[in-house]
């Protein structure tokens, strides 16, 4: 069976992207790929094997397009509302808190933020199927 490893995002700048993923999330780099054109950054936790990879075209001097396709990263914490405020407190701008009850029932609990770059990750709470 496969095992999925990484997803890609390209990013205007290197550092401001690096900062925003550690302290956000806690992803640090494991392995920066240096290469005439571009460089590849792997960002990772010990929560889990999957890695997030950062695309640097060193040519790139406008903010990309993310289009109409891309959907979002997602994490998931123990505590989402002190999450929220620390957040907050960084600075990151995260969106409202969101109670998921689309049958009266409470399904799942999250928000989302964005990146340096305008990617969208949703934050959820920690239950059922991501515990």
């Amino acid at each position: 069976m496969a095992k999925a490893i990484h997803s890609m995002i390209r990013v205007l700048d290197e550092a401001r992207a690096v900062e925003f993923y550690d302290r956000a999330f806690g992803l640090k780099v494991e392995t920066r790929l240096d290469f005439p054109a571009f460089t590849l950054v792997y960002l990772r936790n010990p929560k889990a094997d999957f890695e997030l990879e950062l695309t640097v075209n060193k040519d790139r001097t406008e903010p990309y397009d993310l289009g109409d396709g891309y959907g979002h990263l997602a994490f998931v914490v123990d505590e989402l509302e002190s999450e929220h405020a620390r957040l907050t407190e960084l600075g990151y701008a995260p969106r409202k808190l969101v109670d998921f009850a689309p049958a009266g029932e409470v399904i799942a609990r999250f928000f989302f933020i964005a990146d340096p770059d305008g990617y969208q990750i949703e934050v959820l709470q920690r239950q059922g199927r991501y515990r």
